[in-house]
């Protein structure tokens, strides 16, 4: 799954990844977390009918569908499983509709290393650096009071590589040349895309053992991602006994 994960990558540089026509700015983000804003990058002509190119806005971590009354009676749904989105009543306009990408330069996991407390977080980026997009989900909602509201979910599938040694599950990662056709959600049906929802290739993370107080959402700071011991890569031992762990 992902819980949590961060983009430290610059406006800017993350304009140019995503071609983007324009982006407002934003500070890095060490430790996004369910129900706060994240950048969702969609074809503008999904949102205004007559806009070209790609464009980037803010979106809740936490797909409503439209169908919904009162959101806040609804679970949060950061998390769809890429298997069966096409035909879950929650993810199934999302996914006919508004398919997006989800910039990161990385993710969270953890893994549990003994009893109550102990479970060691990850850092988990690409080997080569740089940045990720993310598979995402956006729905517009509109409560019954009027409220209206933009919210995502990150897509997942079989974890692959080095985060099979951590979680069972991973994030869909759609590759650049991949990204017309993702974001093409006028002429290509889920059906059509359903050959990038795959795991990504066995080498493409690497995971550093990072600081605990990740675990706590409030802790916002660099220090975050900083390695307190070698990474872990696909062909390396496992890290230690115990059993996965999600955190959420």
């Amino acid at each position: 799954m992902c819980g949590r994960f961060g983009l430290i990558t610059s406006p800017e540089a993350t304009a140019e990844a995503f071609d983007l026509t324009g982006i407002d700015p934003f500070p890095p983000r060490y430790n996004i977390a369910p129900s706060q804003p994240i950048l969702m990058v969609v074809n503008a002509s999904e949102l205004t009918g007559g806009g070209q190119g790609r464009t980037a806005l803010l979106v809740r971590w936490g797909l409503i569908p439209a169908w919904v009354k009162d959101g806040r009676d609804f679970p949060l749904l950061f998390n769809a499983r890429a298997e069966s989105a096409a035909e879950k009543p929650a993810f199934r306009g999302a996914m006919r509709h508004f398919r997006a990408l989800v910039p990161a330069s990385g993710f969270f996991e953890w893994r549990k290393t003994g009893g109550k407390g102990t479970a060691q977080p990850y850092w988990i980026r690409p080997r080569h650096g740089g940045i990720v997009a993310f598979a995402g989900l956006m729905s517009p909602w509109q409560g019954a009071d009027g409220t209206e509201l933009d919210t995502g979910t990150i897509l997942t599938t079989e974890a692959s590589g080095v985060v099979a040694k951590l979680h069972d599950r991973s994030p869909v990662i759609i590759m650049p040349e991949d990204f017309d056709r993702w974001l093409d959600c006028r002429d290509l049906e889920p059906r059509h895309v359903a050959d990038l929802m795959k795991p990504a290739p066995d080498d493409f993370f690497e995971a550093f053992p990072v600081s605990k107080a990740v675990s706590n959402a409030r802790n916002l700071g660099a220090d975050l991602i900083e390695p307190i011991g070698p990474a872990l890569l696909p062909d390396a031992p496992e890290p230690g006994p115990g059993e996965q762990m999600d955190l959420f």
